[in-house]
């Protein structure tokens, strides 16, 4: 199964592709999709449209693994957060995948075993699980690479059909 974890932001969308077959993974991609600061939100959000459907055209995953937005103190960057899991979300849909959601806490619980882990713990695990040589840049690349991750960890088991009664 492939999977595209996805660490949404609008200046930065992390990605991560994965292939998890046989309790083994293979990275197929990493990396952002970044827009200018100044750009109108319009045209930010058209682009992390266009380049996300572009990775979803070429690795064509089964599903999408998003992390869950969390209440920000800044309203103003919460939502434009939000517009952006929008977009993602509806990127993911016109292109045919299921889009499961995780909490930060899901996610390192999945990755490191402890829902408190500090980031320099789950980059490490992630470099481990995946067998990488150096850890993803930037970090929003290894956050979206924790995301599939924990989706193929929890995601793709009966743990998820007991949960979504």
């Amino acid at each position: 199964m492939i999977i595209i974890g996805i660490d949404p932001g609008i200046a930065i969308v992390g990605y991560g592709v994965v292939d998890y077959r046989s309790s083994h993974f293979t990275t197929l991609a990493q990396g952002a999709l970044t827009t200018p600061a100044g750009t109108e939100t319009s045209d930010r959000l058209l682009t992390i449209y266009t380049e996300l459907d572009s990775l979803i055209k070429t690795y064509k995953p089964s599903e999408m693994a998003v992390e869950e937005l969390f209440f920000n103190t800044n309203q103003k960057t919460a939502m434009k957060i939000a517009e952006a899991r929008g977009v993602i979300t509806l990127c993911a849909k016109m292109n045919g995948l299921s889009v499961y959601e995780y909490t930060p806490l899901q996610v390192k619980q999945a990755v490191v075993g402890y829902g408190r882990a500090e980031k320099a713990q789950v980059v490490e695990m992630i470099k481990l699980i995946l067998n990488l040589n150096t850890a993803p840049k930037p970090d929003d690349a290894a956050d979206a690479l924790a995301i599939a991750v924990c989706h193929a960890h929890t995601g793709c088991s009966r743990i998820r059909d007991y949960y979504n009664k």
